[in-house]
């Protein structure tokens, strides 16, 4: 399990705005506050294949409600929920967004605290 999350600037100034907006809960602010405190900043080039980050599919187990789920996490502008395609600042993008695949954390959802674990990330386009 990561101590910390690894994230380009770019999402690292994404997360930041969307706690600046009140986009979030309080719990998962608090969260999110402490996760980028301790954030391991890279460039895009640097960010290793298996962490989480925009314009990759991600594959996720539910631990808490037992499902598993695959989804496409892209920029904002282009999230497409119906085609599976979910924004970056989604409340499931922003659970996971850092990790690696192995990683199993507990995060603050708005419907209440879930177990999820990372399975699998791929690199895609669109």
């Amino acid at each position: 399990m990561s101590n910390h999350i690894t994230v380009t600037t770019g999402i690292y100034d994404a997360i930041k705005d969307t706690l600046r907006r009140k986009k979030v809960s309080m719990p998962e602010e608090k969260r999110l506050i402490e996760e980028l405190r301790k954030a391991k900043q890279v460039l895009r080039r640097d960010l290793p294949d298996d962490v989480v980050t925009v314009d990759r599919k991600v594959t996720i187990k539910d631990h808490t409600r037992n499902f598993e789920h695959e989804y496409v996490f892209v920029a904002s502008v282009k999230a497409k929920p119906a085609k599976n395609k979910y924004s970056i600042l989604s409340d499931i993008a922003l659970a996971t967004v850092g990790y690696r695949v192995g990683d199993i954390i507990d995060w603050p959802f708005r419907d209440g605290e879930r177990k999820i674990e990372i399975l699998k990330v791929e690199s895609c386009h669109g």
